[in-house]
């Protein structure tokens, strides 16, 4: 089990891998290649960056037949900070205020959600700290 205040990095493909595992839950390597677009990767490719996500403990399997199903072992909260804070630090030079101000700009965020937030940050400092 992995430390929360870890956030592992996923690559572009595993990436696209994970997030098909959570939507979809367990999938076998062929059914996976149907939800790539043109031109879809080899299976021996998308089946080793399947067995790399199985080796970092990411993924898992169940033996069906002479066949492998795979299924996500991690949670997708798990990889969420990381990829956030990315783009923060990427686009917005690491200001979350920068962000939340471009996504209020392209209406993106309703009064009702900043409203939300808001509460958030005032109950995450008015908890008690651990």
């Amino acid at each position: 089990m992995r430390p929360k205040n870890v956030h592992p990095r996923l690559t572009e493909r595993e990436s696209e891998i994970m997030s098909l595992l959570w939507e979809h839950g367990p999938m076998f390597v062929r059914d996976m290649l149907e939800y790539f677009p043109e031109p879809r990767p080899q299976f021996n490719t998308v089946a080793t960056f399947v067995r790399g996500l199985e080796d970092k403990g990411w993924v898992a399997h169940e033996a069906v037949g002479n066949r492998h199903r795979f299924y996500a072992v991690a949670v997708a909260s798990d990889f969420g900070g990381n990829s956030l804070m990315k783009v923060i630090r990427n686009f917005f030079r690491g200001s979350a205020s920068a962000a939340v101000s471009a996504l209020v700009a392209d209406e993106q965020l309703s009064i009702d959600e900043l409203k939300d937030i808001i509460r958030m940050v005032e109950q995450h400092h008015d908890a008690p700290q651990k």
